[in-house]
């Protein structure tokens, strides 16, 4: 079920002249060409602007949605047919300059936004970076990196039931559409729930809308998958802008959402959340983000992507809201911010992805740093983590047999000393997914290289190894035991049948 809402009211019409003027991702790219579509990116107007003069009806919804331009009103009446100026201005899609003139303009952000099945577009606020305009407390962050990072982050296998907790402009529970059966997608804001009912609306969607704060309007209620892009901004404990502060201190939205999900989760399934966690200078992060994680009944998988210091988080944070930090008259909001994390012992923000799979097992925790650049998407991996971790739980690897994985690589790297070239390190890596490396030794290595699938099992190869090396077979084990638990749940290695 879907709320309507005046801009629901014209979406028929709407969407006519949005497929009539191919208003797509693809035919954006073509039109505009790489540089010019770059620059679209880099919220530069002026290249867009010149290389779309001469296309026609696309041209002027490219101007008017995408550069919030005022244009003619016949020429955005043309545009829009059959839409009406009239319905499209008491609907709340567009406005009149200053009211009253002969241009209009967007009153809304309006955009195709291919999430991997194809153009939807999306409703959301304009967010003043071509047309400045002050950010109101109910403001609606459109599509925007963090939430693309999101989409590719999250698994995309069959569910029936997915739960898209604080859904903001709807870019997820739209996302969501192409592998869930039945969708649940809820916010705090009454404004990003009239914007995102209007997207599915345009989009000729159809999932149930619930107004609420954190799990209250899903209380008692369990979901196959949950994603949530929760406001995690690390702040004081107080609202200033809906889609981004939650009300509580510091990295307290990001606590609340990994401690409680699970209990959302029905057996078995998954979920992906963005969150941040502080980075204090007595404590490890990795343990900060465990102690939120309940003791048993979760496989977690914590992906840190980034860490930025206090000074460069609470800039980047105080231009999103509309605020340049070179002001004079932004400097008091930029001291209160500072002075609240350096009394917090605050020296850095970490930032990424917590993945969560319930169980009936003892939680499995790994918190890791993944900041290198890899290309393929998350998603797929974080399933294929979570049954490895399964696999490892159910077997003792000194009884399996193990191939290494053909995207696998050793690698070794040599100096020239006095002896003249000599071995610095010897590491294994992924060349594909998020493109691990795990250093080993020259044992490691002979023990990588002599797993077959028709080979030895573990504990026969240690002791063949262990004899031939002179090597005490009881602490070979042990290591081989702890380096094939790594390599395992990195997919460098993978146990033969599994």
């Amino acid at each position: 079920m879907t709320t309507h809402t005046p801009l629901s009211s014209i979406c028929d019409e709407l969407r006519q002249a949005l497929t009539r003027n191919r208003y797509d991702t693809d035919t954006l790219l073509e039109e505009l060409g790489a540089q010019a579509h770059a620059a679209l990116g880099r919220n530069e107007p002026v290249p867009v602007r010149r290389a779309c003069a001469s296309s026609g009806d696309l041209g002027t919804l490219i101007r008017l949605f995408l550069l919030a331009d005022a244009l003619p009103e016949s020429e955005v009446a043309t545009a829009l047919a059959p839409l009406t100026v009239e319905d499209a201005l008491s609907a709340g899609l567009l406005e009149r300059e200053d009211g009253h003139g002969e241009r209009l303009l967007a009153a809304v952000d309006l955009r195709p936004v291919d999430t991997g099945s194809g153009t939807h577009w999306i409703f959301s606020d304009l967010d003043g970076s071509m047309r400045p305009r002050p950010t109101v407390p109910d403001h609606v962050i459109g599509v925007g990196h963090a939430s693309l990072s999101l989409v590719r982050a999250t698994p995309t296998e069959r569910v029936g039931t997915l739960l898209d907790l604080g859904t903001g402009c709807g870019v997820q529970a739209v996302h969501g559409a192409s592998y869930a059966e039945r969708i649940t997608a809820t916010d705090i804001n009454p404004r990003s729930l009239e914007l995102t009912a209007a997207t599915l609306s345009l989009n000729e969607l159809d999932m149930e809308l619930l107004e609420g704060s954190w799990f209250e309007p899903v209380e008692g209620r369990q979901f196959e998958q949950i994603v949530a892009n929760p406001p995690f901004v690390v702040s004081e404990a107080k609202v200033v802008d809906t889609y981004r502060d939650s009300g509580l201190d510091l990295d307290g939205a990001s606590e609340l959402m990994v401690s409680r999900t699970v209990d959302h989760l029905a057996p078995g399934g998954t979920a992906v959340l963005l969150a941040s966690w502080l980075h204090l200078e007595d404590e490890d992060w990795r343990a900060r983000v465990a102690s939120w994680i309940p003791a048993h009944g979760v496989d977690a998988w914590v992906v840190q992507r980034d860490v930025a210091d206090p000074a460069l988080y609470v800039g980047t944070w105080m231009r999103d809201g509309g605020l340049d930090p070179s002001r004079p008259e932004s400097a008091p909001r930029a001291e209160m911010w500072l002075d609240h994390l350096e009394r917090g012992d605050v020296v850095g923000i970490g930032f990424g992805f917590v993945y969560l799979r319930r169980t009936d097992a003892p939680t499995d925790l790994l918190a890791e740093d993944l900041t290198h650049g890899f290309e393929d998407p998350l998603g797929h991996e974080a399933l294929a983590y979570f049954d490895r971790v399964a696999w490892l739980r159910e077997h003792d690897v000194m009884q399996a047999r193990f191939q290494v994985d053909e995207h696998t690589a050793l690698e070794r790297v040599h100096l020239h000393g006095e002896q003249g070239w000599e071995q610095v390190v010897a590491r294994v890596h992924r060349g594909n997914g998020p493109m691990w490396q795990h250093e080993v030794d020259d044992l490691g290595a002979a023990l990588l290289a002599g797993m077959r699938p028709d080979g030895l099992v573990l504990g026969e190869l240690v002791e063949l190894l262990a004899y031939a090396h002179d090597q005490d077979p009881d602490e070979l084990s042990g290591s081989a035991v702890e380096l094939v638990h790594g390599l395992v749940r990195h997919g460098l290695i993978t146990p033969v049948g599994a």
